[in-house]
């Protein structure tokens, strides 16, 4: 049962990783060098570029989190139980929902709003409503993944105090 649990903190430490570099390395660099090169349309392009990585993630981030709730059924099935197994799955259920409206709810509205943009959002002034909305909804991803993230420290916790 050691090796089951041992998967289930590779798992959590796929989506802590994971996230952790997107968020503090990838982006930050993505959009460092690609507006160094041009402000405004360097942005744009990092934001494309960033976005497909996510999305690439993302179905990584779904199928971690199935297989964790897969697990987490055979070691409270097979025993000993996990503590605290219902919270648990709680939590899981938490990061795959804020993972997959981020994904699936969110950015399909980020990318109607670059699309229908007549200039680049960046372009825009800070006090224009589109701007705003697209900042709105692009902090909004940011919380969901950062939930998510938070989430699997949790499992990560519980999983190495059992």
């Amino acid at each position: 049962m050691s090796s089951v649990r041992f998967a289930s903190l590779l798992l959590s430490a796929i989506w802590i990783g994971g996230l952790a570099i997107l968020g503090g390395v990838a982006a930050p660099t993505v959009f460092a060098v690609l507006q160094s090169h041009d402000p405004v349309a360097g942005r744009t392009l990092a934001g494309e570029l960033f976005g497909a990585m996510l999305w690439k993630f993302q179905q990584i981030l779904w199928a971690t989190g199935a297989l964790q709730c897969l697990l987490l059924g055979v070691r409270a099935a097979l025993g000993p139980r996990p503590r605290r197994v219902k919270l648990q799955l709680l939590v899981l259920i938490g990061m795959l929902a804020a993972s997959s409206y981020s994904a699936i709810v969110i950015t399909p509205q980020i990318d109607a709003i670059r699309s229908s943009s007549t200039t680049t959002i960046a372009s825009l002034a800070d006090t224009d409503p589109v701007k705003r909305e697209f900042g709105m909804l692009h902090g909004a991803s940011n919380g969901l993944l950062a939930l998510a993230f938070a989430g699997a420290l949790t499992l990560f916790w519980f999983d190495s105090r059992e």
